[in-house]
């Protein structure tokens, strides 16, 4: 057979595929965006209707705060006039109502609205998550770095031990064991509070006083006011931080060096650029996009180890609050506050997730 016979048996050839230059482009990032938005809806439905249910696992919140100090009659009055004594259900459906109009009910220890109690505390546990945010990227990113660095040696294995041990640690343990090397035996900071009680008295004068005590102190002018914020924020931000950064450590480490054996990188490291330079210059970068990707979850970490955090070192936010309604059993309070914290959590979860869809579009797709 010759060869024009064969090239006419087998005829002209199939059709290419559309090029892809032809796929519609467009709205991936506008439907990720929208799904992630509408998710924020049931995921704070769910906790609220958790928290709620939970409450009521005792009974209801008067008895369980007053029981002991009413006789019967003033005990079945008090809950008749706040309603508790109706089904179940009709509470439930009341207290969403309440809370789509922004109110958290009323507290029973001291009859505060829960609004007041979370504006007023509320700016003292986020200050204090932006600290222990700052520590745990300047511990564990660079030393994430460094342990892929010294992969496989003493001073990578070191600094594992050290990652595992920052996160399983109690956060309340580290910080009595803060306590007792800096402030009780070596005396160099203060052992608990936000500020010392000039300090405090100083920043309370301001007319547009914001809350954060580090932003206040600034408006003073006064640099020994600034100084004696920043020395009683730096325990309770290593001791929450440190809980944090081991996971950073962990993350930035294992990402590293996955990042280390791609092409690109096998090709500079032929060209003769060296290995700490690969690691600061090309590595550094691509390893960071999981870090974001976990803030949201590290965020709810944060806020439920700044309970233990606050009540440790006497930091008066919402976490020292909470420990301290339920103690009291107050539990219109415990709920709005969880409530609260669910909401900042599913927020806080949504920002992260568009931050890491700018960074790398794969995430949507």
């Amino acid at each position: 057979m010759s060869i024009a016979s064969v090239s006419t048996e087998v005829g002209p050839p199939p059709a290419s595929p559309p090029s892809p230059a032809h796929k519609p482009k467009g709205g991936g990032f506008g439907r990720y965006l929208l799904v992630r938005f509408l998710l924020i809806i049931p995921t704070i439905f769910i906790l609220v209707t958790v928290v709620f249910f939970l409450m009521r696992t005792t009974g209801d919140p008067i008895t369980a705060a007053q029981g002991g100090r009413l006789t019967p009659d003033q005990l079945a009055e008090r809950i008749h006039q706040a309603g508790y004594d109706r089904p179940l259900f009709i509470q439930y459906i009341e207290y969403l109502g309440n809370i789509l109009r922004g109110d958290f009910g009323t507290t029973l220890s001291d009859n505060r609205p829960v609004t007041t109690i979370l504006v007023t505390y509320g700016s003292a546990t986020a200050e204090l998550a932006v600290y222990a945010l700052i520590v745990a990227f300047v511990v564990g990113i660079p030393l994430g770095m460094l342990a892929a660095y010294r992969r496989d040696r003493g001073t990578d294995a070191s600094l594992r031990v050290f990652a595992i041990l920052c996160y399983a640690t109690p956060v309340f343990f580290a910080g009595l064991l803060l306590k007792l090397v800096f402030s009780v035996w070596l005396k160099v900071l203060p052992v608990a509070g936000r500020a010392s009680t000039g300090s405090e008295l100083q920043m309370q004068i301001l007319p547009n006083k914001t809350g954060f005590y580090l932003i206040d102190a600034i408006q003073t002018g006064d640099s020994a006011v600034i100084a004696d914020v920043l020395q009683h924020a730096v325990l309770p931000a290593v001791a929450l931080g440190l809980l944090t950064a081991g996971v950073f450590l962990r993350l930035v480490r294992t990402n590293v060096i996955g990042t280390l054996s791609t092409e690109y990188v096998d090709a500079a490291r032929s060209r003769g650029v060296g290995e700490f330079r690969l690691v600061r210059k090309h590595a550094y970068r691509p390893a960071l996009i999981p870090i974001i990707t976990v803030i949201g979850m590290q965020i709810a970490l944060l806020l439920a180890g700044a309970v233990l955090t606050e009540t440790t070192f006497e930091w008066k936010g919402l976490g020292f609050q909470l420990s301290q309604y339920l103690q009291s059993r107050d539990f219109v309070a415990v709920q709005g506050i969880v409530a609260l914290l669910a909401v900042v959590v599913a927020v806080t979860n949504f920002l992260v997730d568009i931050i890491a869809a700018l960074i790398d579009p794969r995430v949507r797709y």
